[in-house]
């Protein structure tokens, strides 16, 4: 059986009700509730009461700030199209599933946001939303946006923002609750299928393993092609093996004892698109190196990142890779904040 014939382990169609395949769910509902504007749906339809929904600003539980932060986007934006550019899945169970929906998305500022009036300026940005669903209804989501890329395109200074949002408490820690000992058995979304893609997972692992907690960029070889294509934070794409080592080095840099944890993992095989992985991680250390988000302070950072994988032949050749720089800078400010305060 080659690669792209593996069998999926049994999935109840209950699982992705009222659609015929998770793809056509996931990519369904989002244009029901984004492009229809149907924000009623997230309630009547596709949410369950007490989601817990994971982000760069902390979790919240319910619907009340999901329908609310629906609304004030469509509101900010209304030209904005958002492009659904892959949906990597894998089950969790008979009637779950786990999707990482990369969404590209652009479109005009023409209302009010949270940053400030109407700009009238073009916006580009992508995210990713990793989604636990069972029995058609999503009950947990991970979900990472470049919004420094947002900010700059709206015409603010992410600086002066992040000032802004620090003085208002904006961010809070993560509730992860129990966080996986082996996320190839058994991530945040669940256990997976012990006979998923073994071997591929693994590398996965090894990857985040040696090039961000080990630093040993001298394997970068071992997993990823020379020609490689990395689309990150700001908006940036870099190729080659040199500037994905830089890239990874550059974050590195600013938190120099930082460690990454793996939240989830799920490898995914389709006929035209090929093998893809898809990675919920967590960068935990203290703000004690560079000052790139102003004077180091010294305090503990947390940072929620996702990154999609296309794989050939055992290489990464490209990869999406999606965290939030702006809730990283209002997190340090607002820790700058609250540590002058005690001070004094």
């Amino acid at each position: 059986m080659s690669p792209l014939e593996v069998a999926r382990p049994t999935l109840d169609p209950s699982a992705h009700q009222p659609f015929t395949s998770v793809e056509e769910y996931i990519l369904r509902c989002t244009d029901e509730i984004w492009v229809d504007r149907g924000v009623g749906l997230i309630d009547a339809a596709y949410y369950d009461p007490d989601v817990r929904i994971h982000g760069a600003f902390g979790t919240s539980v319910g619907l009340s700030s999901v329908i609310a932060g629906t609304t004030q986007s469509i509101a900010s934006y209304p030209d904005e199209v958002g492009f659904g550019e892959d949906v990597v899945w894998e089950p969790r169970g008979e009637q779950s599933f786990i999707s990482s929906h990369r969404v590209y998305s652009t479109g005009t500022n023409t209302g009010w946001t949270s940053y400030g009036p109407p700009s009238g300026r073009h916006f580009e940005k992508r995210a990713l939303a990793h989604c636990l669903v069972k029995n058609g209804k999503i009950i947990e989501e991970w979900v990472v946006r470049d919004e420094h890329r947002l900010v700059v395109d709206l015409g603010h200074d992410p600086r002066q923002v992040a000032r802004r949002f620090a003085e208002r408490g904006d961010w809070r820690p993560l509730e992860l609750g129990h966080l996986p000992e082996d996320p190839l058995c058994a991530g945040v979304s669940g256990e997976r299928d012990p006979g998923a893609n073994a071997g591929e997972d693994q590398r996965m692992l090894e990857m985040f393993d040696q090039l961000w907690n080990d630093r040993r960029h001298d394997r970068i070889s071992d997993f990823y092609d020379r020609d490689v294509v990395l689309h990150t934070s700001r908006g940036r794409t870099l190729q080659g093996l040199r500037q994905v080592s830089t890239e990874t080095l550059d974050v590195l840099a600013a938190f120099p004892d930082a460690r990454q944890r793996i939240l989830d993992v799920c490898i995914d095989e389709h006929p035209r698109r090929g093998q893809r992985a898809a990675v919920v991680w967590l960068l935990e250390g203290t703000y004690s190196g560079y000052d790139v988000y102003g004077p180091a302070t010294g305090l503990p950072i947390q940072l929620l990142g996702a990154s999609q994988f296309v794989l050939e032949g055992g290489r990464i050749v490209r990869e999406f890779r999606v965290y939030d720089e702006l809730a990283l800078a209002i997190q340090i400010e607002q820790g700058r904040l609250q540590s002058t305060a005690v001070d004094s």
